[in-house]
């Protein structure tokens, strides 16, 4: 496991903007992954537990082993509220079509 930074260690204020948007891209993308990176982890024991018992992992649970499926990266983010992300896949959100409307571009809100 990595060392923890404390963030009062972290001098944010020698970070140009440009530094502090791409921190920020990575804080969001790890916040998105981390189950998944957890539950990918503990298949992954699971599996070399059942492998050096002489088993696969499906022999044992009596099925094939579940897939876990990947939420994709989000590409765009509200301006007003950055919780608010969106893909680039399904349906677009209101907040997009409305800042669309609104005249910003797409790209104008893309991380």
């Amino acid at each position: 496991m990595t060392d923890t930074i404390s963030i009062a260690e972290f001098d944010f204020d020698a970070l140009s903007l440009a530094e502090l948007k791409s921190l920020e891209k990575k804080v969001v993308k790890a916040i998105a992954t981390f189950e998944d990176r957890k539950k990918k982890e503990a298949l992954s024991e699971l599996e070399a537990k059942a492998k050096e018992l002489g088993y696969s992992l499906s022999e044992l649970t009596g099925g094939k082993t579940p897939k876990v499926k990947v939420a994709g990266s989000p590409k765009y983010r509200n301006p007003a509220d950055p919780a608010q992300t969106w893909t680039g896949k399904g349906r677009r959100p209101d907040w997009f079509n409305a800042a669309l409307a609104a005249g910003t571009s797409a790209d104008d809100l893309a991380i």
